[in-house]
């Protein structure tokens, strides 16, 4: 039976689908930005009344943009904020978070395990996932690839959309049928959502066309998107509600940042004795604050040292146990 199991890391929140040891779907969450859910008063920074929309700055100096604004509002006034998007981050661009006036109660974002049961879906909190589970995951949202039978799926996080392209050398209408069932599972495994462009192989006869068609609408059966036809040249465009950052587009956001919250899950998970000596790229260790660092010690029990190394890659820092 599938089940949610939460991870609450440092600098971070995890949260996986697992089903008989499979991922079939993921959530991360980086606290600290402004989140769906969240409400708060924030100044209104901009209105323009012609289209009743304008700029939320929260107390924390974040911005969002914000909808549905009273015809009398005014520029500098306070208004109270539901936050219904993230703020998301892809190569080169930065789409700030949306807002939309509410008279609710002020609250935080919820935690991962209180929006899953907001929706319905019952979470376990765990130390630790399954050895192996996340770690996988994690490698794909990296590299932007997923490998299946026959080709593998190239995933890119662009400011118009999520684009899929499908890689493989098996004659088109194969491939592209192969592709259907690990682009549906990696859609869910990625938390992906608003538009997203999937390139499949041209395929020049209709019947095949549709036999694609029906196969993602399979596939993509219970997961609340629109989708278009395939057309000529392959493409196929898929729209589903966007709240939060998908694990690509928090990826994009900060390679470093992420690097560094994966060796610090590395780090405790550390059990030979002595202190805790984590080796990284110079980037990785400046996302390294004193706060996570102090967490790793109060989790751990251990005196915590930094070794700043150049020649390892940004995702290949490592954590071991070193003589006190």
């Amino acid at each position: 039976m599938a089940e949610w199991l939460v991870e609450q890391g440092i600098g971070e929140e995890r949260a996986l689908l697992v089903d008989g040891g499979e991922v079939l779907a993921a959530r991360m969450d980086w606290p600290g930005g402004l989140a769906a859910g969240q409400v708060e008063d924030a100044v209104l920074a901009h209105f323009d009344p012609a289209r009743r929309r304008g700029t939320g700055r929260f107390a924390s100096g974040d911005e969002a943009l914000v909808d549905r604004l009273p015809a009398d509002s005014r520029e500098g006034a306070l208004v109270r904020l539901l936050v219904t998007r993230a703020a998301l981050a892809e190569r080169g661009r930065l789409k700030r978070a949306q807002a939309r006036p509410s008279d609710a109660v002020p609250r935080p974002a919820p935690t991962l395990a209180e929006a899953l049961a907001g929706e319905g879906a019952e979470a376990r909190t765990v130390r630790r996932f399954p050895a192996g589970v996340w770690e996988e995951l994690w490698t794909e949202a990296w590299s932007g690839e997923v490998s299946f039978a026959g080709g593998s799926l190239l995933f890119s996080a662009t400011p118009a959309m999520t684009l899929i392209d499908i890689d493989g050398e098996a004659p088109a209408a194969a491939l592209a049928q192969a592709a259907v069932a690990p682009l549906a599972m990696s859609i869910r495994r990625f938390d992906l959502g608003g538009s997203i462009g999937i390139d499949f192989p041209s395929l020049s006869r209709k019947e095949d066309r549709r036999a694609i068609d029906g196969a993602l609408e399979a596939e993509l059966a219970g997961w609340q998107h629109e989708r278009t036809a395939m057309n000529g040249f392959g493409f196929v465009q898929l729209v589903a509600r966007l709240e939060r950052p998908s694990l690509l587009h928090l990826l994009a956001q900060s390679r470093a940042g992420a690097a560094a919250r994966m060796l610090l899950r590395r780090a405790e998970k550390v059990e030979d004795a002595g202190a805790l000596l984590l080796s990284a790229h110079p980037a990785v260790v400046g996302q390294l604050t004193d706060n996570w660092l102090g967490e790793l010690a109060r989790r751990t029990g251990r005196e915590v040292r930094l070794a700043p190394d150049p020649a390892l890659a940004l995702e290949g820092g490592f954590a071991q146990a070193v003589p006190l």
